[in-house]
C-alpha cells in the first residue's frame, strides 16, 4: 500500500489552481474569481474519495482539462468553471439541480451536456463510438461550448495513458485520431488537434513513434542552426522596413511527418519540410493585408519561392477561419522550407480557434463561415434516421474536403467541398430546392445532375414541382447534408412498402406455422444477408423474397440443430485433410496466426485491403457474415475499425512462419541504365526462398518503372529481397504495394 503524503498533495493542488488563475486567456473580473473558486471547492468536495489509475488524486483531472480551456481553447469563467465540474454529475451523487443551485442555468446547462456525452446506452447493433460522437454533436444544439470542453477533456486523458491496458489504449487513441483530433482541426483548434494526432500515433504505432521521436532529437540542433540562419537574413531586411515582429521556428507535428513517409513512400530523411518559419507581425486592422504581402516580397527577395505551393488564406480564410500566408522557399543546402506569414491577430485565431473569433467580431451581427458551418452540422443533425458510423464517415469526409467558392446566378458567393456536384449545390441553396431539382446549367450550359464543380463557376437551377428524388441521386452527390435529404425522402417510400411487406410476411410465415418475433426477423436478416429488419420487410413488401425462399428458411430452421453438428464435424475433417495436402510432413511448426491471449488457432481471412504476409503486425477484425479477417496493424482501415467497432478486435501474431508461401508485389522505379533488367531479376533469383510470378518492365524517357510478382515465405525474407534490390545501381525506389 502507497502511503499518501496529505499535506503535500493538498498544496500541489493549491498549486495548480493559482496557476489555472495566472494562464487565463480572458481576463477575469472578481465575479469571475469567485465563480471559479466556488466550483474548484465543490469539486475538490466531490472527488475527495477518488484516485486515478495512476493513484494520484482524481481532481487533478478537472483542474488540468479547466487549464486546457482557459489557456489553449481560451474560453470564459463560466466554462473554466464547468469544466472543473464535468465529472461531478456523472461519477459522485450530486445532481444536475444541484449545480443550477449553487451556481447558475448556465454552469448547469454545461455540466449537463458533458453528462450527456458520457451516459450512451450501449447498442450491440450499432458501433457505440459513432452514436457517442453524434451524441456528443448533437449537444451543439444547446452550446458549442460543450464539445470544446470535451476536446480540453480528451487532450488531458491522452497526455495521461501510461497506466492503461494496452487494448484501451488502443482503442481511445484511435477514437482520437478517427473522431475527436479531425474535429479540434475543424474548429480552428490546431494546437490540440497536433497534440491529439501525436499522442494518437505514440497508442497506435509506438514503434514508428518512438523511431521519429528519436530521429528529431538526432537532427534538432542542426535543423535550429538551419532555422537560425535564414531568421538572421529575414531580421535584418525585416528590420530595415521597421515592421513590429516575430519570427519562430516551427517544427512538423510527429503525425505529419509519419502521414507523409507513408502517403510519399519515404524514410524521414527524405521528408523535406521537417519544420517551417513562423513570422508574427503587429498590425493595425487597416494594414493587416499590405503588411502580409510585404513580409512576402521580402521573404521571395532573398529565397526563391515555388508558384504551386503558395497558400492565400488572407483573400480567401479557411471556413474554420484560419488565415495566413504560405510561402514554400528554397532555402540554403536545396532544402524546401515553409514561411507562414500572420498578423497577431490571425495567430490569436489560429492558436484558440472559437474563442478568438469572438474576441475580434466586435459586435458585428454577420455571421462567420464557423457559425455557418455550425449550423449547417445541426441542420444535418435533424435526421435520427442517418446511421451513426454513415455521419461519421459523412462528417469527416466534409471535414477534410478542400473548398471550392461558385456563385449564384445573382452573384453570391457559396463554398462547397472539393468534388461537389450541381445538385449539391442545389441543395446548399434549400433543401426544398434540391428535392425539386429538375436540372443545372452551369455558365449558361446545361449539365448532368453529377457535374464536378470548379472555383468561379456560376450555377442556375431548374425546378419542377413534379420532381422527385430517386435512388441514383445518392451517387450524384458528394456532401452530407445532400444525402441526408435525399436519403429521408427516399426512406419515407421505403418505410411505407417496409409496413405493408411486414404484414404480408406476418401471413406467409404463420402458413409454415412460424410466428414472427424479434428473434425470427434476425434469423431472417441474416438468412437473406441483409442488413436491417426494414430492407427485409421491404424487399417482402415489393415481392423480391418468393414463398420458396421463405420455405427454405423454414425447412433450414427445423434442422439448425443437426446441420450444427455435421458442419462441425465437415469443418473437422476437411481442415486436416487440407493441412496433410498443403503441410510438408518433416515440420509440426506450422505457419499460423494465433488469437487473444489463449493464442487459439481459429478460422480466418486475410483481407484484400492490405494483404497482410507473416511477420507483419496484425489483429483480427470479426465481420458479420465472413468470420475472421486479419489486417495489418497500419492498414488505412484500421483507425475507424479499432474506434467504432472496438469489441469486435481481437489480438492476433504469427507464430513460425516458415512452410506457407505468400505472394507480394513489388514497385520499383529508377534511371534506365544499360543491363538493370539483368541485374535487377539475377538479384531477385538469386534471394534463397523467393520464386518470381510475374514480372512487368518498362520505360518512359529515360525513367524505368518495373512491378514485380514474388512468392515469398515470409516478412524477413521479402524485406531482405527489397534492401539487395535497393543497392542495384540506377535504382531509385522499391515499395511494396498492398493492394491488389
Amino acid at each position: 500500500m502507497i502511503e499518501i503524503d496529505t499535506e503535500k498533495e493538498n498544496k500541489a493542488i493549491a498549486q495548480e489552481y493559482k496557476e489555472l488563475l495566472r494562464i487565463s486567456y480572458q481576463t477575469l473580473s472578481d465575479e469571475d474569481k469567485k465563480l471559479i473558486r466556488k466550483a474548484f471547492d465543490v469539486a475538490v468536495d466531490a472527488h475527495k474519495d477518488q484516485r486515478r489509475k495512476s493513484g494520484e488524486a482524481y481532481i487533478f483531472h478537472p483542474i488540468a482539462v479547466a487549464k486546457i480551456v482557459a489557456s489553449e481553447i481560451g474560453l470564459g469563467a463560466t466554462s473554466i468553471a464547468a469544466a472543473l465540474l464535468h465529472d461531478v454529475v456523472e461519477d459522485t451523487l450530486m445532481t444536475v439541480q444541484d449545480i443550477e443551485r449553487l451556481f447558475n442555468p448556465k454552469v448547469a446547462q454545461l455540466v449537463e451536456g458533458l453528462t450527456k456525452i458520457s451516459m450512451v446506452q450501449k447498442d450491440l447493433n450499432v458501433s457505440m463510438q459513432a452514436e457517442n460522437f453524434r451524441k456528443m454533436i448533437l449537444t451543439l444544439n444547446d452550446d458549442v461550448r460543450v464539445i470544446l470542453i470535451k476536446l480540453a477533456d480528451r487532450l488531458h486523458n491522452m497526455q495521461t495513458m501510461d497506466s492503461m491496458q494496452e487494448d484501451k489504449q488502443t482503442k481511445i487513441a484511435s477514437e482520437t485520431l478517427y473522431i475527436y483530433a479531425p474535429l479540434a482541426h475543424r474548429l480552428g483548434l490546431y494546437n490540440i488537434k497536433t497534440k491529439l494526432e501525436d499522442l494518437g500515433l505514440k497508442y497506435t504505432e509506438p514503434a514508428i513513434y518512438n523511431e521519429i521521436v528519436s530521429k528529431i532529437k538526432e537532427t534538432k540542433e542542426e535543423q535550429d542552426a538551419y532555422i537560425k540562419d535564414i531568421s538572421d537574413v529575414l531580421k535584418k531586411a525585416l528590420d530595415v522596413e521597421e515592421i513590429d515582429y516575430v519570427i519562430k521556428g516551427r517544427p512538423k507535428s510527429i503525425y505529419s511527418i509519419r502521414r507523409k513517409m507513408k502517403a510519399q513512400n519515404v524514410s524521414f530523411d527524405e521528408v523535406y519540410d521537417k519544420f517551417a518559419l513562423r513570422i508574427v507581425y503587429k498590425s493595425t486592422p487597416h494594414e493587416e493585408k499590405f503588411l502580409a504581402w510585404k513580409i512576402y516580397s521580402i521573404v521571395t527577395d532573398y529565397y526563391r519561392p515555388s508558384p504551386s505551393r503558395l497558400r492565400d488564406w488572407i483573400s480567401s480564410p479557411k471556413s474554420t477561419g484560419y488565415e495566413a500566408l504560405h510561402i514554400t522557399v528554397m532555402g540554403p543546402k536545396g532544402r524546401w522550407v515553409e514561411v507562414q506569414v500572420r498578423s497577431e491577430r490571425m495567430d490569436e485565431i489560429a492558436e484558440k480557434g472559437y474563442a478568438a473569433h469572438y474576441k475580434y467580431k466586435n459586435g458585428a451581427t454577420e455571421e462567420s463561415e464557423l457559425d455557418v458551418w455550425l449550423n449547417l452540422l445541426k441542420e444535418a443533425l435533424e435526421s435520427s434516421e442517418t446511421n451513426a458510423v454513415d455521419f461519421v464517415e459523412d462528417f469527416k469526409m466534409n471535414l477534410y474536403s478542400k473548398e471550392i467558392f461558385v456563385f449564384t446566378p445573382k452573384g453570391e458567393i457559396k463554398s462547397l467541398p472539393k468534388g461537389a456536384t450541381s445538385l449539391d449545390f442545389a441543395f446548399s441553396i434549400h433543401s426544398e430546392i434540391g428535392i425539386r431539382t429538375r436540372g443545372t446549367r452551369v455558365n449558361g450550359k446545361l449539365v448532368p445532375l453529377n457535374f464536378e464543380l470548379k472555383s468561379g463557376d456560376q450555377i442556375e437551377v431548374i425546378t419542377s414541382q413534379h420532381q422527385k428524388p430517386t435512388s441514383n441521386w445518392l451517387d450524384y452527390v458528394t456532401t452530407s447534408r445532400a444525402k441526408t435529404k435525399i436519403k429521408n425522402v427516399l426512406n419515407e417510400n421505403t418505410k411505407k412498402i417496409g409496413e405493408e411487406g411486414k404484414e404480408l410476411l406476418t401471413r406467409k410465415l404463420k402458413h409454415l406455422k412460424i410466428t414472427l418475433n424479434e428473434s425470427v426477423v434476425n434469423e431472417l436478416v441474416n438468412f437473406f444477408k441483409l442488413k436491417t429488419s426494414l430492407d427485409l420487410f421491404y424487399r417482402v413488401g415489393i415481392g423480391a423474397i418468393e414463398n420458396q425462399q421463405l420455405k427454405d428458411y423454414a425447412a433450414q430452421k427445423s434442422n439448425t440443430f443437426i446441420n450444427f453438428f455435421k458442419n462441425k464435424i465437415k469443418r473437422s475433417t476437411s481442415s486436416t485433410a487440407d493441412e496433410d495436402i498443403h503441410k510438408p510432413i518433416i515440420s509440426s511448426n506450422y505457419d499460423l496466426l494465433v488469437f487473444g491471449k489463449e493464442h487459439d488457432k481459429l478460422d480466418y481471412k486475410l483481407s484484400p485491403c492490405c494483404n497482410p504476409i507473416p511477420g507483419d503486425d496484425v489483429f483480427g477484425f470479426v465481420t458479420i457474415n465472413e468470420g475472421i479477417k486479419v489486417h495489418k496493424k497500419d492498414c488505412p482501415n484500421a483507425i475507424g475499425m479499432q474506434s467504432n467497432y472496438a469489441y469486435r478486435i481481437m489480438t492476433a501474431k504469427w507464430i513460425d512462419s516458415s512452410q506457407e508461401e505468400f505472394k507480394a508485389i513489388i514497385n520499383i522505379t529508377g534511371m534506365d541504365v544499360l543491363g538493370l533488367t539483368n541485374q535487377l531479376t539475377k538479384v531477385i533469383s538469386n534471394n534463397m526462398h523467393v520464386n518470381i510470378q510475374s514480372i512487368s518492365l518498362s520505360t518512359d524517357a529515360g525513367i524505368f518503372h518495373g512491378q514485380v510478382t514474388v512468392i515469398v515465405q515470409n516478412n524477413t525474407i521479402l524485406k531482405k529481397m527489397i534492401n539487395n534490390i535497393k543497392k542495384i545501381d540506377g535504382i531509385d525506389k522499391v515499395t511494396r504495394v498492398y493492394k491488389t
